[in-house]
């Protein structure tokens, strides 16, 4: 195994205003999953299905050699199926609605059967160049980050189309959606988009890259930089520091959150590892 360098805070203060944030909360390893896992870039958790899905690049970020998998674990770290869906290229950022799976694939998005694991449709994005990760909203409109061209796509209703151009702000990553707003992280922070009007503000500035995003309450958010700190940040709030593996040069890639089990999971990039906290009071 592995030894792994890892820095996590005994207690955490924190104090950014919410409710959800105003008590003392302990942070703990909870489990770790690596058998059969290979360049494991997101984890996305499926609460109809009781599922943790996660996407294995197998390979480099920009490689189109089909060697590519979607894995499927149980919450408690169980892998259930290391290769349920196959015949990717580098597959990324996750988003489900019903029982489609939407994945990225550098420059195509994937929509897979959750049923069966099986490819039903992949759409081609014109201009393209290197997809992350995904938002779905309550209308089934599939939000696609290029991390390359500072675009955002949406897909819906099987159209594809360039959505918003990022003009001000460089490197879009995370994505997280609360009703009709989206959050992207960014490489100055995470912004504030009005999915109505298109208006775009700075909403958490951060600087350091952002891949993983998630809401934490409802004034903060848990985000990772992919070089291997995750952090609690929030407006006018200073950063907290809640994982940093960055000197055992072990990833923290495209995260997922679940609030009501309190389980913050990181998958370790390189490192092929999926790896879980506890986050308790």
């Amino acid at each position: 195994m592995k030894a792994t360098a890892l820095f996590i805070p005994a207690i955490l203060l924190l104090s950014f205003g919410s409710e959800a944030c105003k008590s003392e909360i302990k942070l703990s390893p909870a489990w770790s999953a690596s058998n059969g896992l290979s360049v494991p870039e997101s984890v996305l958790y499926d609460p109809k299905g009781g599922l943790l899905y996660v996407s294995n690049i197998n390979g480099k970020p920009t490689e189109k050699n089909g060697q590519g998998f979607i894995s499927r674990l149980s919450p408690d770290g169980t892998i259930v199926d290391t290769s349920w869906a196959i015949g990717l290229h580098a597959p990324k950022g996750m988003g489900i609605k019903g029982t489609t799976l939407f994945v990225t694939d550098i420059d195509r998005i994937h929509a897979i059967d959750t049923a069966s694991g099986k490819i039903m449709k992949s759409h081609d994005v014109e201009g393209a160049r290197f997809l992350n990760d995904i938002a779905v909203d309550e209308e089934g409109g599939v939000y696609v980050t290029d991390m390359e061209t500072n675009r955002l796509h949406l897909l819906k209703n099987d159209v594809l189309s360039v959505w918003l151009e990022l003009k001000d702000f460089k490197r879009p990553n995370g994505l997280y959606i609360e009703g009709k707003v989206l959050f992207v992280g960014t490489g100055q922070g995470v912004l504030k988009i009005d999915t109505a009007l298109k208006s775009v503000v700075m909403e958490v500035p951060h600087a350091g890259g952002i891949d993983g995003l998630r809401g934490y309450g409802r004034e903060a958010f848990i985000v990772s930089d992919w070089k291997g700190k995750t952090e609690l940040i929030a407006r006018g709030r200073n950063a907290v520091l809640l994982v940093d593996t960055t000197a055992g040069n072990i990833n923290a890639a495209d995260l997922e959150y679940i609030p009501e089990k309190r389980l913050v999971i990181i998958p370790t990039f390189f490192d092929n590892r999926v790896v879980a906290y506890t986050l308790g009071k």
